[in-house]
């Protein structure tokens, strides 16, 4: 049950000029230490070394997603549409709000580097022992446990799912546009009153009626242009090698006993796998660069070379190859390691792919992959199924193979190196 505040609050935003917050569980959400540590998480972790306004924060992300969800909820309550349950508001509101709550300092690369899922931090968080916790009991006993379920796509109402996780949620919404925003770029700026006034509650799920398809279209095309222009960027890429690279080496030096001139708890607990919540909270990206800062003196020369590297921006570069099978890739790890380099460290290899869509295929059930159009007569219809534009991107889309290197070692060791590899490498 919704808790109106006596006086409306408001953030103003770059994005959506104001957030409005009408519900004192929301603001006293807002307020926890817990929500308030995604101020010291970066949105695009490490985008900001290649578009330098890229320094947004989860937080400014997570009000945006509420504020999206919020303005969904109320167009539907208003127009009384039968297919949404006004009981479920602020359960999909807190969902909207929280659902990044369990993100780490520089996001997806610590979750490759500790095989962890920012996910399953987020509903650990939100039921274990939190300031977050107190708070939604202070709804019903049991209203963590319905958040959290929300967060892990396993609730019972579908519909509520859909507007916080699908391909068309306010997540992706919001962080389109303020991505766009931040990093300067024009591919995700989406005509959003558009989009919202054309969803509907319908059958247990969210559509779009079919007049709002061309507002759809744009939004794909523009999630698309993000993902190769912005997410996928080269230099940003190298930047999360480098830094998966870091807590890659400093994880084995911590299983092989190596005495560290600088160590600090989480970060001990993060290399032995036992992080409790508590310690978690304590993980942002001021933590993890102030150990980096130190670990530039360490005496172990790979550690300390790789965090200069990311601390200074003295990053790897790359070059572009069109094909590259198993025996080539193990022909230059070789050569490397002949010539002195490290075969691993020494040497990346990216791949970049992307499913910007995910069609409907005849004779398969709608699922939440999919975008539905509503019609005149109501009948459902997939949106790849009326529009070229959406066909035209769907499916895997592949980019072409990365190779990352240090240019200063490889320039050292390229006369050590097989003429056809050297050749690759000095492109």
């Amino acid at each position: 049950m919704k808790q109106p505040l006596t006086e409306e609050k408001v953030f103003k935003d770059p994005v959506h000029n104001y957030i409005h917050v009408q519900d004192t569980i929301i603001w006293r959400l807002i307020n926890t230490k817990e929500f308030q540590r995604l101020r010291r998480i970066r949105q695009l972790g490490t985008s900001y070394l290649t578009f330098h306004g890229a320094e947004h924060s989860r937080f400014s992300h997570s009000l945006g997603v509420y504020e999206i969800t919020r303005r969904i909820i109320s167009q539907f309550e208003r127009s009384g549409y039968k297919d949404w349950i006004p009981e479920e508001s602020l359960l999909t509101l807190c969902a909207a709000l929280l659902h990044d709550l369990g993100h780490g300092p520089f996001s997806h690369s610590i979750e490759e580097a500790f095989e962890m899922n920012h996910e399953d931090w987020t509903c650990r968080i939100i039921l274990e022992d939190t300031e977050i916790t107190e708070i939604l009991r202070d709804v019903e006993e049991d209203f963590p446990r319905k958040v959290a379920s929300v967060i892990a796509k396993t609730y019972e109402h579908e519909i509520v799912v859909n507007l916080v996780s699908s391909p068309l949620d306010a997540d992706r919404m919001d962080y389109l546009l303020r991505d766009a925003y931040y990093t300067g770029v024009n591919y995700g700026t989406i005509d959003i009153d558009r989009i919202l006034r054309m969803l509907r509650p319908y059958n247990g799920r969210i559509v779009v009626k079919e007049s709002g398809m061309h507002a759809i279209e744009d939004y794909l095309m523009s999630r698309y242009q993000m993902y190769w222009q912005v997410y996928f960027h080269p230099v940003t890429r190298s930047s999360e090698i480098i830094l998966r690279q870091i807590f890659r080496r400093a994880k084995e030096l911590f299983q092989e006993g190596y005495n560290f001139s600088f160590m600090i708890n989480p970060l001990e607990d993060l290399f032995r796998g036992e992080v409790t919540v508590k310690q978690y909270l304590m993980l942002d990206e001021a933590l993890v660069q102030t150990a980096f800062m130190q670990w530039t003196l360490e005496k172990d020369e790979l550690l300390s070379d790789l965090c200069t590297r990311f601390i200074h921006r003295k990053l790897y570069k790359y070059v572009e190859v069109e094909n590259l099978d198993t025996d080539m890739i193990s022909e230059i790890r070789s050569s490397f390691a002949a010539a002195g380099l490290h075969p691993e460290y020494d040497l990346e290899i990216d791949f970049p792919t992307d499913l910007p869509y995910d069609v409907f295929r005849p004779g398969e059930a709608f699922d939440n992959k999919q975008i539905l159009l509503l019609d005149r007569h109501d009948h459902l219809r997939e949106i790849s199924e009326v529009s070229d534009i959406v066909r035209s991107i769907s499916g895997i889309h592949r980019g072409r193979y990365h190779l990352y290197f240090p240019q200063d070692k490889l320039r050292n060791a390229l006369t050590r190196l097989p003429a056809s590899i050297a050749e690759i490498f000095a492109k």
